[in-house]
């Protein structure tokens, strides 16, 4: 049944239609589609058309009103989002712990009120970002980028119409255009998460459809054969992006342009020769019926795959397939009974927020505080399960010790509540561990090294703050005035303490990816030895590639191991690190819990039956004193003594 709104062209829903396929095709892994997430840069596009059009006819007709636009928006997005969010968060329930839950229920009263494109800039960009494919409502980013646009658009464009200067509108719009394009370059290159997540870059992409709507037709009318030539070069610009585009490119910036003028430019065809084989091909009744259903595909395709990458479920052909299945029926049923239940009804904006926003914010706000003060988590983890949770979840060295992590950056804690080992003669500890979280992940280790060998060891650490001298500090760290008054203290101390044994520890693989710190680290080494201090540095344990894995006997997998060549090829600059180090320092320590994790094959995440992990990349401190104890069982221990000791400290 052909669709007779005023305006309707079937050829845009075809267009709707691609870029969600493209978009499910990148999430759902399938091999050749690398760049499949330029589909949300098409939706953006066609909504600034779409949206643009809607508000021309209303100013026309002089029935536009803000708050029934307003209130057709809330109707047309919200209850499809409540419904799959619901769903989503029944479906994660069992599964989701810790922090994973409590993010989840964060980012659904940031989707809800459209701001979760700022959450999740915020979220992700912090030192402990989450692991971003178990995010189940990270797809609903870019649905906040639109509810924003749509905020500003109406109020532009409704002030133009009513004090603009009729033609002469054109020039101020190509300005603004070019300026917005120039900006969404210019932070893709240097702030590239801000660039992806909030409007501001991708501004432009909007305005590339509104300028479609607002002066296609006051260009020269397009001949058959020009609308098929610009029409097919749109279309072949969206599907060549798709395939040779890939996620470690620049984008959006000038990448973003290449898929958002092909939309423009099928759209802008399509307005004076309907027929072309490009129209056609998006009109066929299969890309008109998935259009259609878009905005719900688009809901319902990411909750399931995050679950299973949260499970470590490996995406097959067949589970592909099958997860493509079932969310067109999902998607076509949501469609049918709540989205078109609900869109055309003649309800106030007052009601419409009030049934579908601030009812269900309410719920959603018990929810999350709910989850975050007062969590059971009895009805969700089985009980012969607990117990490993506990390890994982209550056992972070940064919050056990947090006296000797966070706090005045200047005044670090010298107190018995950072001193480990045998008891410091005089209250002057002989040897200090100092570094970031990694390092502070590692004091279980540490610690069973040092028993019984005479070490008196004050630990200072700072998320984010590897040693470095002053001088260094002060040009490498001087973004952050609180790392460079760490290290500045650091530095003082270990300049007026007795020679001292130093244990360093840092997310090496992290900072070494700078080429520069080959020579900062270096330059640190050269500084405490200089200073009479023996160093010892802990290398890192394998990271994980999921945060995810350091649930996994959580998960009930029968394999918890990991690929020990991908491990390697990710130590490949701390080994020219150390490479390097021991050319110019032999006398230098190293101890690698490595040896006790990983064989030529595989790394091990569980040992003797107990969880390592936290997270991808840090040990729990009870995975710490594991890796300890069977090191000093199959290895000599690389640590001298120092003296006869007294009876440990306890910890």
């Amino acid at each position: 049944m052909v669709n007779s709104k005023p305006g309707y062209r079937a050829d845009i829903e075809g267009l709707r239609a691609l870029a969600v396929i493209l978009v499910i095709l990148y999430h759902f892994e399938v091999p050749g589609i690398t760049g499949g997430f330029i589909g949300v840069d098409v939706f953006f596009v066609i909504s600034g058309f779409v949206i643009t059009q809607l508000l021309e006819r209303a100013f026309a007709k002089g029935t536009f009103r803000f708050a029934d636009f307003y209130a057709r928006r809330i109707r047309r997005l919200v209850p499809v989002f409540l419904l799959v969010s619901t769903v989503t968060f029944l479906m994660i329930s069992p599964f989701y712990i810790g922090d994973a839950y409590y993010i989840f229920a964060k980012s659904w009263l940031s989707s809800l009120i459209g701001i979760s494109n700022l959450y999740y800039f915020t979220e992700l960009t912090q030192y402990f970002a989450p692991e971003t494919r178990s995010l189940s409502l990270l797809h609903t980013w870019s649905l906040a980028v639109e509810e924003q646009f749509y905020l500003i658009w109406p109020l532009t464009l409704y002030l133009a119409y009513r004090f603009g200067k009729g033609r002469s509108g054109h020039w101020p719009f190509r300005i603004t255009l070019l300026l917005t394009f120039a900006l969404s370059v210019y932070l893709a290159s240097r702030w590239p998460a801000a660039a992806y997540y909030l409007l501001p870059a991708r501004l432009f992409e909007f305005m590339l459809g509104t300028g479609v709507a607002l002066f296609a037709n006051r260009l020269p009318r397009l001949s058959r054969t020009a609308a098929e030539s610009l029409s097919l070069a749109g279309l072949a610009m969206i599907i060549a992006t798709a395939l040779l585009l890939t996620k470690h490119d620049h984008f959006p910036g000038y990448n973003a342009l290449w898929p958002t003028l092909g939309t423009a430019l099928v759209i802008y065809a399509g307005l004076h020769q309907p027929g072309t084989v490009a129209g056609r091909l998006l009109s066929l009744p299969v890309m008109v019926f998935l259009g259609g259903i878009s905005y719900s595909l688009y809901l319902w395709h990411w909750p399931p795959v995050a679950l299973m990458h949260y499970q470590l479920v490996e995406l097959t052909a067949w589970n592909r397939i099958a997860l493509l299945a079932g969310v067109v029926v999902v998607s076509w049923l949501s469609y049918r009974y709540v989205e078109n239940r609900y869109r055309h009804r003649p309800w106030s904006l007052k009601k419409s927020f009030m049934v579908f926003v601030l009812g269900p914010l309410i719920a959603i706000w018990a929810i999350q505080s709910t989850i975050r003060i007062a969590d059971d988590l009895s009805f969700r983890i089985p009980e012969e399960r607990r117990e490993l949770y506990t390890i994982i979840a209550n056992n972070n060295p940064a919050d056990l010790y947090k006296r000797c992590f966070k706090g005045d950056p200047v005044e670090f804690n010298t107190g018995n509540a950072c001193l480990f080992g045998a008891p410091a003669k005089d209250g002057k500890p002989n040897s200090m561990l100092i570094g970031d979280s990694h390092g502070i992940a590692q004091i279980g280790f540490v610690e069973q090294l040092i028993e019984g060998k005479g070490y008196s060891l004050l630990m200072v650490t700072r998320a984010s703050t590897p040693f470095l001298p002053t001088p260094i500090a002060e040009k490498v760290q001087a973004r952050d005035p609180t790392q460079v008054a760490r290290n500045h203290a650091l530095t003082e101390y270990l300049e007026q303490h007795p020679p001292m044994t130093v244990f360093l520890g840092a997310w090496w693989n992290s900072y070494l990816r700078n080429e520069a710190y080959q020579q900062h680290f270096l330059r640190t080494l050269n500084w405490l030895i200089d200073q009479g201090h023996t160093v010892v540095i802990l290398e890192d344990v394998p990271e994980l590639p999921s945060s995810s894995y350091a649930e996994c006997l959580l998960k009930n997998m029968d394999d918890c191991t990991i690929d020990a060549t991908e491990v390697e090829q990710n130590l490949i600059n701390f080994y020219r690190f150390k490479e390097a180090a021991r050319a110019q320092h032999p006398e230098i320590l190293w101890t690698n819990p490595r040896k006790v994790l990983c064989d030529e094959q595989r790394c091990q995440t569980v040992l003797n039956g107990i969880p390592l992990y936290r997270d991808e990349s840090h040990l729990n401190n009870v995975g710490a004193v594991e890796i300890g104890k069977e090191y000093l069982k199959r290895f000599d221990n690389p640590l001298p003594g120092i003296h006869e000791t007294e009876p440990q400290t306890q910890h």
